[in-house]
């Protein structure tokens, strides 16, 4: 999984080769894939498939939890499920179920969503691939994003996928009534 990426107009692609990578290098090269839920996610979700089918690599799908202000009476127990269905709904979603063929291990973490995704990092030789960050107005005046601190911190190639990828892959099949594209780009 290593040499040039090229951008385009659906996927930004970021070569941060700065950051910690202790524990690293499994051997296998990893796709790591952040999923909240979002439609943006769930076009990461499609093309961190993709990435790992076609180069043999390990998914690593990850959902971060944290106990909110809303959450604060809610059982721990109880918010690492829904975390853990939120895995299981994505690929749902998207393949049916988790797709055949490819080596699965997902994250389910207790903490904020960036620092989630770099821990999950081991290698140079990974890729992070992350749902494009939509604009919001909390966000912009936080000046944070999960991608952003992604950037900068993880010490592997960055992916940013925006939801008009998954909509663009779709929008054939949705029309002509041709079945959904699986592992296929």
């Amino acid at each position: 999984m290593t040499g040039t990426t090229t951008a385009t107009t659906t996927a930004t692609t970021t070569g941060n080769t700065s950051g910690d990578t202790s524990g690293s290098a499994s051997g296998a090269a990893r796709v790591i894939v952040g999923l909240s839920g979002s439609l943006s996610s769930l076009a990461a979700l499609y093309h961190s498939v993709g990435e790992a089918a076609r180069h043999g690599a390990v998914l690593v799908p990850v959902a971060a939890w944290t106990v909110g202000d809303r959450d604060g009476l809610r059982p721990r127990s109880e918010l690492e499920h829904a975390a853990r269905r939120r895995l299981d709904v994505a690929f749902g979603q998207a393949y049916g179920g988790y797709p055949s063929g490819l080596v699965i291990r997902p994250l389910v973490v207790n903490s904020e969503p960036g620092p989630a995704l770099v821990a999950a990092v081991t290698g140079p030789e990974d890729l992070l691939v992350l749902g494009a960050p939509t604009p919001r107005r909390f966000d912009r005046l936080r000046g944070t994003s999960v991608a952003r601190y992604c950037r900068h911190r993880a010490g592997c190639r960055v992916v940013e996928v925006s939801p008009s990828a998954l909509l663009t892959r779709l929008e054939l099949p949705a029309r002509t009534g041709a079945p959904l594209p699986l592992l296929t780009r």
